[in-house]
């Protein structure tokens, strides 16, 4: 009788047993899928998708550049007064022989509004990052391309104003002779002007200081300005160096100012390098929103 007792008690505790431990099945069960929950919780509200490109964006995001350039008078000096400044100084270098002042004058109205404009570009875009608020503004529904697109045309009206300056001053107040129209001239000007914009935006994804920022100007900028033809013709350099030349985009910038500063009416050459010029800014605008970061590391 004991036996069978113990028998018979046995299942009802097996049961028991069997009950608790699906119980404990199913507790298990339910804290593994709520710990599962709890990981992938973070995953649930993921960051909205920039909208495709919106020019109302892109118009505010270079009114707020432009507002915040207005409390700078530092960097509205560099990109403005500093290319005529430079202008004036060469000019009175050359006092005694004017043709030299003709021959490379026409060339350095182009290159001095690409440095500056790469210089202040690169900082500025920089400053943005380091500061926070170009994270906080891509957390809105604003796409890389609408913010690097705002940026570019607010750098680009200040290279507009920088260009007609330069242009006017060089052409009418310190007697540069060019053959070809001043307002072709002033083409070439906005053009190079608009390239150093587009560089120095892409450079300062790669920086991660304002000091670095301008130690990619040696890197970047000094070797276009050797290569250019500006201190020796292209076709007189070593054939590797004039293979590189041909690469590079202020080649093509010094060789449209040379191109009005000898011939009366718009040339083949003329065309190609102005294009030439306008397509690598285009390119370096799309390589700069490409890889456009946040923040800094």
């Amino acid at each position: 009788m004991t036996t069978a007792d113990s028998s018979t008690s046995d299942p009802t505790a097996n049961g028991t047993d069997t009950d608790t431990g699906t119980e404990t099945g199913t507790r298990t069960r339910t804290g593994t899928e709520t710990g599962t929950g709890a990981g992938t919780r973070p995953q649930l509200a993921p960051a909205p998708r920039p909208r495709p490109f919106s020019a109302a964006r892109t118009l505010a995001t270079a009114a707020r550049v432009l507002r915040q350039l207005r409390h700078d008078p530092r960097s509205i000096g560099l990109m403005i007064i500093v290319p005529c400044a430079m202008l004036l100084l060469l000019r009175y270098v050359f006092d005694g022989s004017p043709r030299t002042f003709d021959s490379i004058g026409a060339s350095l109205l182009g290159i001095f509004p690409l440095i500056t404009m790469f210089l202040v570009t690169s900082i500025a875009t920089l400053r943005e990052r380091t500061s926070g608020t170009l994270e906080r503004l891509l957390a809105m529904p604003l796409g890389k391309s609408d913010l690097i697109a705002g940026y570019a045309l607010a750098f680009g009206l200040i290279a507009v104003v920088q260009s007609v300056l330069a242009t006017g001053l060089a052409v009418w107040a310190l007697g540069l002779e060019v053959v070809g129209s001043a307002w072709l001239l002033l083409l070439v000007a906005l053009l190079d002007a608009l390239l150093g914009t587009a560089l120095g935006l892409f450079v300062s994804a790669f920086a991660s200081s304002e000091f670095q920022a301008v130690q990619f100007m040696p890197a970047v900028i000094f070797p276009q300005l050797l290569l250019c033809g500006l201190f020796a013709p292209r076709s007189a350099m070593h054939p590797v160096l004039e293979a590189i030349s041909n690469a590079l985009p202020m080649s093509y910038a010094v060789d449209g100012m040379n191109q009005v500063l000898r011939h009366p009416d718009i040339t083949g050459d003329f065309v190609r390098d102005a294009v030439i010029v306008a397509g690598c800014a285009v390119l370096v605008l799309g390589l700069g929103a490409a890889t456009l970061r946040r923040r800094t590391a």
